[in-house]
């Protein structure tokens, strides 16, 4: 882990350095989520889609709804292991709409969901659905399923309540970097991929 003190640093100078590849502490990583994602919401601060545009790999995760608690942050994350490649991609899709594609590498294989997003400027809600799944290995399509989706259920993706769909809540979308918590209460900081 890289030393470096989080006093010193303004705490999005310190998701930068986070997302740039260097390696701090857990509870440094998950108090500067915090403190953002506290200052994005004071602020009542609107992110734009286009921001999320592009392939995210998932860099860190705090997955135990961290919190503050008396004043201190709860909670520690971990850095997501290189042997496992987890990344969002969002683009444009039918419409106003966009698509999301959720993929996890390991090697050659790749679990991908893919389906509709819509994004609440409001809220910073980001609400997807995953209509599919495919299983590759290398360039070979060994599964490719549809998926019995939430909207499925309700009818149609557009006019589904975002209370009935996963989402990510972001707050923090940078050139370099995106953090959002997800519906679960987790938090997440992804990096860019070129």
């Amino acid at each position: 882990m890289t030393a470096i003190d989080s006093a010193t640093l303004p705490t999005p100078d310190l998701l930068e350095v986070v997302a740039s590849g260097a390696r701090l502490e857990g509870k440094q990583v998950t108090a500067a989520l915090l403190k953002v994602e506290r200052q994005t919401k004071q602020q009542r601060q609107q992110l734009s889609s286009e921001a999320l545009l592009g392939t995210w790999r998932l860099r860190f995760t705090a997955p135990k709804k961290p919190a503050y608690r008396a004043g201190q942050p709860t909670g520690s994350g971990f850095y997501v292991p290189g042997l496992a490649i987890a990344t969002i991609g969002f683009s444009r899709g039918d419409g106003d709409g966009l698509a999301i594609q959720n993929q996890l590498q390991v090697g050659p294989i790749r679990l991908r969901f893919t389906g509709p997003a819509k994004f609440l400027p409001k809220k910073n809600l980001l609400a997807f659905d995953f209509v599919r799944l495919q299983v590759l290995v290398g360039g070979l399509s060994l599964i490719d399923l549809p998926l019995r989706s939430k909207a499925a259920k309700t009818g149609d993706f557009a006019d589904t309540s975002v209370a009935k769909l996963p989402f990510f809540a972001f707050f923090a979308a940078q050139k370099g970097y995106v953090a959002a918590r997800g519906r679960s209460g987790g938090l997440a900081l992804w990096v860019k991929q070129p």
